[in-house]
């Protein structure tokens, strides 16, 4: 199982050099678990962004990373375009970090563009059914051609982590059509309480995208891939992937 994205309105994902900066989305109280006990729900400090296109590091392979018992950041700083395989297992992530929702909006006229909530988990007879491992770590975006004209998007992420904190939470988002790497974005989220639940901002600020890109980018649909991987204290333990359509609506 996989979620599937469509756009509301007018609508873009910001693929190429771009840079960004994001913000923290203030929130509090507690958030009510299902066996009644509180989960803390806490601001989530983000340090700004920058665009790791310009970062200098060895070149590497997907071939050479599946081999490494331990990924870090500058290893998949050094990809040369989109994996075919995930670089590690839904096992690595022993922190228990659950993406539950995400929203785009455009910064200009506050206008969300899109939505998309974890569904909550129907199984209740508790017993284990036989999953897809990588159920939930793809996703695929279909947008109008108009968003790939957008100037100015939020980004707002919410996830909770599970009874251990986290240190030093970080990801690196890699974009790419075709096998030309458009851009790469790194956040750092730094320090997450245990048992919390946590929400983020992120403003992506990018220049146009010439004509003759967007029209690639629209005639050939899925071709714009990406790669985001998340370390903690400099390991991998998540990697998610995406895809994206540009010619809904057209």
């Amino acid at each position: 199982m996989s979620y599937s994205c469509t756009s509301r309105g007018n609508s873009q994902d910001p693929s190429n050099e771009s840079s960004q900066n994001h913000r923290r989305a203030p929130t509090g109280g507690t958030d009510s678990t299902g066996n009644g006990s509180p989960k803390q729900t806490a601001v989530m400090k983000v340090k700004k962004g920058c665009n790791s296109t310009e970062v200098e590091v060895p070149v590497t392979t997907e071939e050479e990373l599946l081999g490494r018992t331990v990924i870090t950041p500058e290893d998949v700083l050094g990809l040369q375009k989109i994996t075919e395989h995930y670089l590690c297992s839904p096992d690595e992530n022993v922190f228990n970090i659950d993406f539950t929702r995400f929203k785009i909006r455009d910064m200009e006229t506050s206008t969300v563009l899109f939505e998309i909530t974890k569904p909550p988990s129907t199984d209740k007879s508790g017993e284990k059914k036989d999953i897809d491992p990588n159920a939930g770590r793809f996703v695929r975006y279909q947008f109008t051609p108009a968003f790939l004209r957008l100037r100015q998007v939020g980004a707002t992420v919410e996830f909770t982590v599970g009874d251990m904190p986290i240190e030093n939470f970080r990801m690196i988002e890699r974009h790419y059509f075709r096998e030309r790497l458009l851009k790469s974005f790194d956040f750092e989220f730094g320090f997450c309480m245990p048992s919390s639940k946590n929400t983020c901002e992120h403003i992506y600020e990018f220049p146009p995208l010439s004509e003759d890109t967007i029209r690639e980018m629209v005639l050939h649909p899925y071709e714009t891939q990406s790669d985001s991987f998340y370390f903690v204290d400099n390991k991998l333990v998540m990697h998610n992937k995406a895809d994206y359509s540009y010619n809904g609506g057209t």
